[in-house]
């Protein structure tokens, strides 16, 4: 029994170790398997089919034959930052390398300096800014599509976030179409640093700080060390790390202080009233995970997934080949989910995938990171969870609604309405209403993926409300201006960082990505006019009155009329009808359509039938996309150790994201919960 244990451990690690290409690769050169010596083993253009009958051909040999040092057999892995990936080019979408650039870069002096424009909060204000109203996605994507969009973005991209000095953004509070309050008087901002031995006599360039493969890195890392805090078991000197990943006792990401000691823990992004309380921060693969309940929840799964996994692997694995099997299994689930459902719904539609081609760069570009994948208008204002009522106690209620959280009884029934800015920073109120609750609140249909953008990031991103306003009165579906006295508008941010890092203009981008120019405002937009109407009610400069954002018709998915202020307007609504044409405020405010902001430019496109984008939008995720397809040695399509992980243990990585939720939060969900059900 222990030759045959030895043997199918040394039969894993020969059928893991075999990469896309068909190579099998060992680093111990006198290692005997099937009784032919030497470091490399070819099976060049050998399919997954072959490489399993090789592989049951062994244990058929080893039964007699294999020696006891077969179980040394070194696994061929992905590294934790991407190195390697590429075995010509090892450093493509590695952690620490330039973002690539599909166009020129565009900066002022031609190297560095920023091109000037609009004040981005100027355009923001007119712009994104969407006076409260819902307008939801046409082709009924769920909030499921923005939190799998985020999470997926913490895997393969973060820019370099070292500050370098500040280069706020103008407010003016005398704008007429302002109505937040800013006692900070400027919008915070600081400047990509420059990466190394670019910005001086080259065009600056920045950083990806974590490998750009899909890779689940959101999960472990990229560095050694941050891994070795994740994995369960001690950290002492020479210990052996565990399978697992350290959770709590019912099931949540660990926090700083999980092993005693606050300062050894990883680094965390700290935001909201995590600033005031960093010990609450949960520790994660990506520093970025507390930045909303949502982003939590998705790490937790993730980790909990990843324990799964590891408990039904058989106890004659090591603990080091059961954590490298769930990461395996892992980093697929996270590829198909992407390809398999999330893109389909969104209406990315890419080239027929041909197999792993070395000559693909699958590094992330400048213009996919910095303005392509900037999706922010799809986010919802709320998260709703609905549970049985019995689920919470009334105390638990009461202490929601002080929170700023709105509680409906339905009779059984509770519903939760959690304004986004109660969930910024805020990864203890997954733990309070619950991981199997909070999954039941992302089934509705996520904002529109158009100019406008939710208050809550628009205006009051991260921030918390003003002292001495009770969070209570600050709740409901449309932002408060009063309860706030600091203004960060995501939106604004989005234009200056595309300057930040010298994305081209508009026009120049489309060109970039094979696509013809436009040549006036209402040829982006598809709109009739791009003149200001005859309208008594706007008095003055069109571009500074207020009114030119009424709204004057709101349709269902069905095209019927919605009346403003009706229960249907908060939640039915898909197109809606401003007092002026989005085409006249962007002329107003460019003057010239070859002037034109790159991202203000995309989220102005009228949308492709059948997709969640406009042209332009949609030719940056194509493009990156298939590079993230086809550029990775390990896309789960030709992985060969998938299937033998699937025949040997019974462990599929084909799981849904519906899947994932009900095997690891006991929550049965639509099977695609990227697309709305209408329940």
């Amino acid at each position: 029994m222990a030759r045959i244990t030895r043997v199918m451990r040394a039969l894993v690690r020969l059928v893991m170790a075999a990469d896309a290409s068909g190579e099998v690769r060992s680093t111990e050169p006198d290692l005997c398997v099937d009784g032919l010596r030497g470091g490399r083993v070819h099976m060049r253009g050998l399919r997954t089919s072959v490489a399993i009958l090789t592989a049951t051909i062994t244990i058929s040999l080893a039964l007699t034959s294999a020696p006891a040092s077969a179980s040394g057999l070194s696994l061929v892995l992905r590294t934790l930052d991407g190195s390697q990936n590429n075995l010509t080019h090892p450093s493509w979408g590695q952690a620490g390398t330039q973002y690539l650039r599909v166009g020129h870069a565009n900066y002022a002096d031609g190297i560095s300096a920023m091109v000037s424009g609009p004040s981005p909060r100027y355009v923001s204000n007119r712009v994104f800014n969407d006076r409260g109203q819902n307008i939801f996605s046409e082709g009924g994507v769920t909030n499921w599509g923005w939190v799998w969009g985020q999470f997926l973005d913490h895997d393969i991209g973060l820019r370099d976030e070292t500050s370098t000095g500040s280069a706020a953004l103008p407010f003016n509070a005398g704008d007429p179409l302002e109505s937040f309050r800013n006692d900070f008087g400027a919008i915070s901002f600081s400047r990509t640093p420059a990466a190394p031995g670019t910005g001086v006599a080259t065009p600056r360039q920045q950083i990806n700080t974590i490998s750009s493969y899909i890779d689940a890195s959101n999960v472990y890392g990229t560095t050694k060390d941050r891994l070795l805090w994740l994995r369960a078991g001690p950290l002492a000197p020479g210990a052996t790390p565990g399978a697992a990943l350290m959770l709590t006792t019912d099931g949540y990401l660990p926090r700083r202080s999980a092993r005693g000691d606050d300062a050894s823990a990883p680094p965390m992004d700290l935001m909201g009233a995590l600033l005031a309380t960093p010990d609450r921060a949960v520790v994660a693969g990506d520093v970025r995970a507390n930045e909303n309940s949502a982003l939590t929840m998705m790490h937790t799964l993730f980790a909990r997934e990843h324990n799964r996994i590891v408990a039904a692997l058989p106890d004659w694995l090591s603990a080091e080949e059961k954590f490298q099997i769930a990461r395996r299994v892992i980093g697929a689930e996270v590829q198909r989910i992407t390809y398999a459902e999330f893109l389909p719904a969104l209406g990315v539609r890419l080239a027929p995938y041909h197999g792993y081609d070395p000559r693909e760069n699958a590094g992330l570009a400048n213009e996919f990171a910095a303005v392509g994948y900037r999706a922010h208008s799809m986010i919802h204002g709320e998260f709703e969870p609905f549970v049985p009522a019995a689920r919470y106690s009334a105390a638990q209620l009461e202490a929601f609604e002080a929170m700023g959280i709105e509680v409906e009884l339905d009779g059984s029934n509770v519903k939760l309405r959690i304004p986004l800015n109660v969930a910024f920073g805020n990864p203890d109120l997954l733990e309070q209403v619950g991981i199997d609750a909070f999954v039941t609140g992302l089934g509705e249909r996520q904002y529109r993926n158009d100019e406008q953008i939710d208050n809550t990031l628009r205006s009051v991103l991260f921030q918390v409300p003003r002292p001495g306003v009770d969070p209570a009165s600050c709740g409901g579906p449309v932002v408060l201006p009063e309860c706030f006295s600091v203004v960060s508008d995501l939106g604004a941010i989005d234009i200056q960082r595309a300057r930040d890092h010298g994305i081209p203009r508009y026009n120049d981008m489309r060109r970039a990505y094979g696509l013809a120019p436009k040549g006036s405002f209402t040829a982006i937009t598809g709109e009739a006019t791009q003149q200001f109407p005859t309208d008594p009610l706007i008095t003055g400069d069109p571009i500074d009155d207020p009114e030119i954002l009424d709204f004057t018709l709101l349709l269902d998915a069905d095209g019927h009329v919605v009346t403003p202020g009706t229960p249907e307007a908060l939640d039915e609504v898909v197109v809606g009808v401003r007092r002026t044409t989005l085409a006249a405020r962007l002329k107003a405010i460019y003057g010239d359509v070859n002037s034109v902001d790159a991202f203000v430019g995309m989220m102005s496109e009228k949308h492709l039938k059948g997709a969640e984008f406009g042209e332009l939008q949609l030719a940056i995720w194509k493009k990156q996309f298939e590079a993230l397809r086809d550029g990775d040695r390990f896309f789960y399509q030709v992985d060969p150790g998938l299937p033998f992980i699937r025949a040997l243990f019974g462990i599929d990585y084909r799981q849904t994201l519906s899947d994932i939720v009900r095997l690891n939060a006991g929550v049965t969900l639509p099977a695609n919960v990227f697309l709305f059900t209408g329940d």
